[in-house]
């Protein structure tokens, strides 16, 4: 098994950075979307939508506002040059409103621990794409919606 190279030590390092600026009780959105390069986005699989710009905060507003203490557990990370790949989950008590496409889910004051698989591509030290693929059916379930989806929604 090769050592990572320099270039892929400071990706990790950038990524590890990233998911600091996320989580509850440090969360940094300004600072979060500043990592982002010139035509960067964040992907966010489950709801099908990409965010760019400042828009790429959105997300990370959403469920820091429904989980206050939102942090991510590392469980596995992998660099091959300018890609980053983690295998987390997403853990946290849910105080507020999720936004979903669909509608809004108010507080159910359950945990998650939400497993999640999160792709990076690099440039320059820049995320350049931010691909997040959510078990949402998982996050659903624990949520204790799952079942009853439709009628979880406030419209």
């Amino acid at each position: 098994m090769k050592g990572q190279t320099s270039q892929e030590a400071a990706n990790e390092q950038t990524i590890r950075k990233l998911y600091t600026l996320a989580n509850g009780t440090t969360k940094d959105t300004p600072g979060f979307v500043a990592m982002f390069g010139n035509g960067g986005y964040f992907y966010d699989v489950g709801a099908g939508k990409k965010f760019y710009g400042q828009g790429i905060g959105v997300t990370v507003d959403n469920y820091a506002n429904a989980f206050p203490d939102m942090h991510r557990d590392l469980i596995s990370l992998y660099t091959a040059d300018d890609v980053v790949v983690v295998e987390l989950t997403l853990n946290g008590t849910h105080k507020g409103d999720l936004k979903l496409p669909k509608g809004v889910i108010p507080p159910t004051g359950r945990e998650i621990h939400a497993p999640c698989c999160d792709v990076f591509h690099l440039k320059d030290g820049k995320i350049v794409s931010f691909h997040c693929y959510v078990a949402v059916p998982i996050l659903l379930e624990q949520l204790g919606v799952f079942l009853n989806l439709q009628a979880s929604f406030r419209h």
